[in-house]
Parts: structure tokens; sequence; C-alpha cells
């Protein structure tokens, strides 16, 4: 109900009521309403209408009709307005002096103020489109009639310009607004009469959003005032922050009339946050409330970020510098206008007095009265002591945002737009008829011009003003370029705007956002402040959602073993390949060491030392055993099988060298032919002595020539034959599926394994069996010949040998099997010693201790007891 009354009282005064006329009886055309003398009317040949929100922040007023209804009051009065107004008149003005541009034509202005309020605004640009002046009540409509304006430059805020588009929409009058951004306005199907020389809300949330990456603020608070232009932005906010991982702490939307109870409870809920970076979309006058409760809690951390709407505006900082210090945001671009300055300071008494708009200003800034008169509905009782203005008041005294010429932004703006509307009439007026843009080549008409036409002209414009190339595209936006400004204290304590970056978005994607770091001023502390919900995740862990939380909330999990993240803040680990593993911080994957036996470790030195003192002794005997063959122990126990057994042993133990290095194709092929060949004829001559042993005792029986077929060269073809069965098998095994040398990375390792694949397995262990079975048949044959007499016999000493050999491989097998890489070797190679020194320790060590140390008993005597 309170809406559609402020509706009905927007109307009243437009209506037009005919009454009988006492003194000549004919019926006259009064207007009905209130008095409003808030307007700037020049005529000219075609007059551009103006709307300016001079005025902000309505005090409610709730009538009962009983008497009549009392003026709208407002809190606020807006001197930046101001100079947008008189930015336009300047225009204008300049316009009319110009030979080159609408040389026969005259512009005029008609200009009111919308009050930043909707009924308002949509009232007074009926006026304008209308001709139509508000005036006192009864006053005659043909008195009082001015020029209608076939365009209007116009509205600050984007919420007022929707609803006077859709009011003046079906009659296709052009808006041109100077300061409306919200990206609903490039709707051509819902606006299509609109056109602004200000950029889109689309691109400055491009750049908030680039800004908030760049400085890895993904923990940010978003608030704006509840008018269509913060509804659109956080909304347009709120999607593209999505793609660049930026998280909302929170999303309020308070009232235009901010109550105390409602700034109570924003300001608690931005206090609770873990966010240090607040985004605003407002005007600067819907902040007051806020940051005084702001102040109040003694929430002063905040680093603000301002939407366009109030980057550049001062009126803040007088009241809020130590809250505001340091903010960032993107003002629309800025120019310098020529002979503005000395324009907007040429008012004085004698002028103001013309103008309530700058009667206003006049007792506003120097707080004096003019001619006894006060605007209280505006500056509230307490002026009401205000001395007369004496005349000696000056612009020049002092410093006002009227007559501040430094940050001239949307200000050039109103100057474009005024610019961009004479560009079209002087496209008009150049126009040949037959060659014109509509129906059969017909041009627009300068003499009655339809608003229509005019709009056509308008969206086919582009123009150069102060070395700027203007233009716009087919929704009737200019091409988006915005400063970043940062708020900086002045030594005098003043607002300093800074430059400190810029976005263009002509640019490409990578280089549109350009940022001057060093330069810029935080609002504590020298570098930028932290907003994150979670610390960032360093390189070697990844990001675990929390559970319930946006995706900027998460906690840091260390990669897996064998994985990596090389990124701050990895989604995702990756796996190394199968040649390279994780280094200690797992932020990079470095090639895998190679892992064998070598000569250089400590374990393969203590093998090929154990394996050159094994050797070296085995040669030590076989010296002693040459040096003293002609004794009865050396030739009473088959001195040439012990010679062959000695070389052979000797080999064994060089055998296990081939088992340290790097492992080649080549070394792999050798190493387990030769292990096997060199074992096999170990036991063979083992064999041959046990078998020697035995026939020996039976020759001695009465009748027996056993001795006749198994002399020497027998001995020897046994040997041969035994041996000549694992080189058989050897053979089979290097010409089907040899050993070679294989690299084994599927084990999760920081290594990769070196080591001799055997090739075929089942071969493998034909080898292992076939020495196995003549050891048992050895040790078979030693046990039963351990019982025979005579000091002739070493079947006892074969028989232990051959339990140490079979208690060494036999523990080898299961060890072997569950082992990898140079431990796996080392057990072979370990396996191969002991079973070695097992069988040349249990066979000649009693021998070389007769032969070395007991002589005595190394005589025939002796040895036949």
């Amino acid at each position: 109900m309170a809406r559609l009354y402020a509706t009905f009282l927007t109307f009243w005064p437009l209506l037009c009521v005919g009454v009988q006329s006492q003194s000549n009886g004919k019926d006259k055309c009064i207007y009905q309403g209130d008095d409003d003398t808030y307007s700037f009317y020049q005529g000219g040949d075609v007059v551009l209408g103006g709307i300016f929100p001079l005025h902000s922040s309505t005090i409610p007023l709730v009538s009962t009709f009983t008497s009549k209804p009392k003026l709208i009051k407002y809190k606020f009065f807006t001197p930046r307005a101001l100079r947008w107004m008189q930015t336009m008149i300047f225009a204008v003005r300049e316009i009319n002096q110009r030979q080159d541009l609408l040389p026969n034509l005259s512009l005029g202005f008609h200009i009111r103020d919308s009050g930043d309020d909707i009924p308002v605004s949509v009232k007074r640009s009926l006026l304008l489109v209308n001709g139509q002046s508000e005036s006192d009540s009864g006053q005659s409509c043909e008195d009082t009639q001015k020029q209608p304006s076939p365009v209007i430059v116009g509205e600050a805020s984007s919420g007022v310009s929707m609803a006077v588009l859709r009011t003046l929409g079906s009659f296709k009058i052009p808006l041109v607004s100077y300061f409306a951004s919200c990206s609903c306005l490039s709707n051509k199907r819902e606006f299509p009469a609109f056109m602004r020389t200000m950029p889109s809300d689309l691109f400055q949330i491009k750049a908030l959003v680039k800004l908030v990456y760049y400085f890895q603020w993904t923990w940010v608070g978003v608030i704006g005032v509840d008018t269509d232009y913060a509804r659109f932005a956080i909304q347009l906010f709120l999607k593209e922050s999505e793609i660049f991982h930026i998280c909302p702490a929170y999303v309020r939307i308070y009232p235009v009339a901010l109550t105390q109870d409602a700034a109570e409870e924003l300001v608690s809920i931005l206090k609770s946050s873990s966010a240090t970076v607040i985004i605003n979309f407002s005007v600067d006058s819907y902040l007051h409330g806020i940051l005084k409760e702001c102040r109040r809690q003694n929430l002063t951390h905040l680093q603000w970020i301002a939407s366009e709407a109030w980057a550049t505006s001062k009126a803040l900082w007088e009241d809020f510098d130590d809250l505001l210090k340091g903010t960032l945001g993107f003002a629309i671009r800025k120019a310098d206008i020529p002979h503005l300055e000395s324009f907007l300071k040429r008012v004085n008494v004698s002028v103001v007095q013309l103008s309530n708009f700058l009667s206003e200003f006049w007792e506003e800034t120097f707080h004096c009265r003019l001619n006894g008169s006060l605007n209280t509905h505006v500056h509230g009782e307490a002026a009401q002591n205000w001395p007369p203005c004496n005349g000696s008041e000056s612009l020049d005294d002092g410093y006002t945002l009227y007559s501040d010429v430094s940050q001239l932004r949307v200000s050039y703006n109103v100057y474009k737009a005024v610019y961009l509307i004479a560009h079209a009439l002087h496209n008009m007026s150049t126009c040949v008829p037959g060659k014109g843009p509509f129906q059969n080549g017909t041009c627009g008409s300068l003499y009655q011009i339809l608003p229509w036409q005019l709009l056509h002209y308008m969206k086919q414009t582009h123009f150069t003003t102060l070395g700027e190339e203007v233009r716009f595209d087919d929704n009737g936006d200019s091409v988006a370029s915005y400063d970043l400004m940062n708020w900086q204290r002045g030594s005098d304590g003043s607002l300093q705007l800074v430059r400190v970056g810029f976005y263009d978005a002509s640019l490409e994607e990578d280089k549109d956002l350009i940022i001057d770091e060093p330069v810029i001023m935080w609002h504590r502390g020298e570098k930028a402040p932290a907003s994150l919900c979670s610390q960032s995740c360093l390189p070697g862990s990844r990001k675990a959602r929390q559970k319930g939380k946006p995706v900027c909330c998460f906690d840091c999990i260390l990669c897996a073993e064998g994985e990596i993240s090389n990124e701050t803040d990895s989604v995702d680990c990756l796996t190394c390949s199968k040649e390279t593993w994780p280094n200690q911080a797992q932020d990079q994957c470095i090639p895998k060491t190679l892992e064998f036996l070598s000569f250089q470790e400590p374990l393969g030195i203590i093998l090929w030392a154990f394996s050159a003192f094994g050797a070296c002794a085995a040669l030590a005997v076989l010296g002693v055993f040459i040096m003293f063959r002609k004794t009865p122990v050396i030739r009473g126990n088959n001195m040439e099988l012990s010679f062959l057994l000695l070389l052979f042993l000797c080999a064994c133990f060089l055998i296990g060298l081939t088992f340290i290095g790097k492992p080649t194709d080549w070394l792999c092929r050798i190493r387990y032919p030769a292990f096997g060949i060199s074992f096999t004829l170990c036991i063979s001559c083992i064999l041959a002595k046990t078998v020697v042993v035995l026939m020996a005792f039976r020759a001695t029986l009465p009748g027996s020539n056993v001795m006749k077929w198994f002399g020497p060269a027998k001995q020897r073809s046994s040997v041969i034959l035994c041996t000549f069965v694992q080189a058989l098998i050897c053979i089979i095994w290097l010409t089907t599926k040899p050993p070679v040398a294989a690299y084994y990375t599927k084990f999760m390792s920081a290594t990769i394994i070196v080591e001799c694949a055997v090739g075929s397995e089942i071969v493998f262990w034909c080898v292992l069996g076939y020495i196995g079975f003549l050891s048992s048949l050895c040790f078979l044959l030693a046990f039963l010949a351990r019982k025979l007499p005579d000091n002739f016999n070493e079947a006892k000493f074969i028989t232990f040998s051959m339990l140490i050999f079979f208690a060494v491989w036999i523990t080898f097998i299961p060890v072997y099997v569950s082992s990898r890489g140079k431990y796996m070797v080392a057990v072979h190679v370990f396996a191969i010693l002991a079973s070695a020194f097992g069988l040349l320790l249990c066979i000649f060590a009693p021998k070389c201790y007769i032969v070395l140390l007991k002589p005595e008993r190394n005589d025939k005597k002796q040895m036949m007891k």
C-alpha cells in the first residue's frame, strides 16, 4: 500500500484537470500537484533531457490525506551529482560554440533531480519528454509549456534507469546513462532504447574476479545494497568466481534504509567470518551506517574492495579514513576536460540565487543562508542558526567535491553522452535525401525529431573526443576500460586516489589486467593480506574437500607413495613413471637409482673378499698337495681327483665374483651356466672319490677285479660324463630362453632393481636339481662307506661336507625365493661361498693338518694302522 501511495503521489502533479473559468466561461487546463522548482532549463532547437541524483535517501512520509501532502525530504545532498549536471551544461554550451559540430542547430537542456528514487525519477522523466513544467497549482498549462526532450541523459542508478526505461520504452525514447552499469540493461529485448557511456557490470565483475584471483583471495565476503544493480552484480560475481575457484564466505543484501538492528546483524556476520577481504556493491551513501557500526564493534581489519559505484568517492574518507585506507576498486577511465574547472568555479552568490540546486549547494558548503531562506527539508532544523551569506564566499577558498576535477570519471561519461547525442544529430543533419537509413532512403527529421529515428543514428555513431575513440557494441554498451584505484592517505591526511593498475577488456585474456603491486598501500602491513578458508596445500600434498563446506575449505593430505604434486593447492597427485620416483619433498619425480650388488658397497666388498680368500685358499691347498704329493697322505687319497677338485673349487669361489657388479646380458649368460657347471665338476669329483673308496675296499676281497673297471681313466671319464649332462642342460638353456639383465620397476620403491632374470625357470631349477641329484648320490655312497676301515677312508669327511652342502642349499631355496634385488644375489653368492668353503674345509683341512702340523703321522706305517 505504501508503494501504491508513493506512486500516486508521483503522478499526481501530471494530472491535468479541466475547470470552468469564472471570467470567460471557458474550460481551462491546470496542473494539480506540489511546487517543484528543482530544474534547469535552457531552450534550443533540440532540448536534451537530463536526470541527476542531486539528493538521496528519501525520508518516508505517511499522509492521512486530511491535509496537503508534504514535500519529499532527503537525508543527503550530493555535490558530485551537481558536478555531473554542470558538466552536461558545459558540454551543451561547448557544442553550441563549435562550428564543425551542429553549426546550424542549437542545443538546449532541461535537467531535473531524480532524488535517486524510482517514483520521483519516473515522474520527472515524463515531465522531460512531455515538455511540461511543474509549477504552482492552478497555473495554466499553456503558460508553462516547455519544449519536449527527444532524448534523456540519465540515470545514475541501474534500478532507477530500469524503471524509467519501462515507462518510456513504449515510446522508444532513448535513455543514455552515464553511471548505470547493471548487465541486465544490455538486454535489448527488454530495454531496446537504452545506451550508456558506462561499461557494463559484466566487465567490472570480470575485472574484480581477476583482481581477487591475482592476490589469491579465495575466501571473500560479498555484500550489496538491495537494488537491481547490486543483485545482478553479486549474481554475476558468484557465477564468474566459480571459474577461478573463489568462494564467498557470506553473501548479504542489506536494505536501502538500513536500520540499527540490520547494521548490527550485518557487521556481526562480517566479524564472525574468517574472510578478511570484503566486496561491496553500492554507492557511497549506503555505506555510512555499516562503517559506523564496524567502528563501534571494533571491526577494523577488513580489506575493502569497492565497486565502481564508490571506488572514487571521497565522501566517506573524512569520517572513515582509518577503516578505508588501502581500499582497492575499479573506476571508469578518467579524463581532463579543458576549461571545466573554471566553469564550475564561476558560481557565486548572484548566480546561485537563480537556481535551487546551486543555492542548496552554496548553503551546504558555506553553512550560510541565502536571502534568509533555508532548505530545511534537506539541511535539517539545526541549520536554522546559520548566518546569512555575505557575498564574500568563494569556491577557491577550500576544497569541495563539486569543484574537484582531479577524478573526472562519471563527469567524463556525462560529457561523452552529450557528445554522442550531438554527433547523432549532426549525422542526421548531414544526411543526403535518397541515401538515408530509413524506408526509401529517407533521412531523419530535425524539425520534429522522432525519438526512434534519433536512436538509430545514436547506435550507428562513433566519434573521438579528448583523444579517445568512443564506440558502442550491438547492445549499446561502450568498450570496457577501468583504472584500478588505491585509497592512500596523503601527508596531510587527505585521500589520495592512486592509479595502481588497469583493466582493458579489448586486450587478450591473459593480458587484460595489469597491476603495479609495489605502489599499492595496504590497509595493514606492507603486503597483501591473506583471505583463505584453508591455508594453501604445499607441493607434495593435495586438497581434500571438507564435507559440507565450499570447495575453498579443504584439508591437505600428503601424496601417497610413488605420487607427487608440483603445484600449490593441487587437486590430485600425479603418479611417477616406472623409471622415476618422488624426491623427499614429493614435488617432483627424479630418476630412480639402480639397485644391484656392487663392488663398492660394504656387502659387495665382504662377498668379493671372501670369494678371493676362498680361491686363494684353494690354490694354497693345491700348492701344499703338489709339494707333498709323494707323501702317503696325499698319495693314498686319490691325488689326481684331489688336484681336479681343488681347481674346480677355486673356480667355484671365482664364479661368485660374476654375481657382483651391474648385470648385463652377457654377464647373466655366463653367470648361471658357469655356476652350474663348476659345482657339477666339484660334486662329480667328490662322487668319483667316493666310488673309488668303495671300489678300493671291494678290490681287497679275494678274486675281485673291480678296480680294473674303475681306474684313473674311468674316473676322469665319469667326471666328464656327469658334467656333460649339466653342460647339455645349459646349452639348451642358452639357446631357448637364456638369462638376461632385467630392470624391475613394478615395486613401490625409489630404486630400479637390476638383476639377472633366469629366463626359463624350469631350466634354472633343472640345473639346481641336477646338482642336488649328484650331491644326494654322493652323500648316499659316502654314508655307506663311512665305517670302512683304514686311514685311507675319507668317506666320513665327504659325508660331513655333503651335510653342510645340503644345509646351505636347502636354506638357500626359501630365502632366495623371498628376496629381491641385491639381497637375493647376496644370498646366492653366500650359498656358493658357504658350500665351497664347506667342501674345502671338510675334505682337505684334515689332510693339511697332518701334512703341515703332524708330519710324524704322514708315513706308511701310521696310515696302515
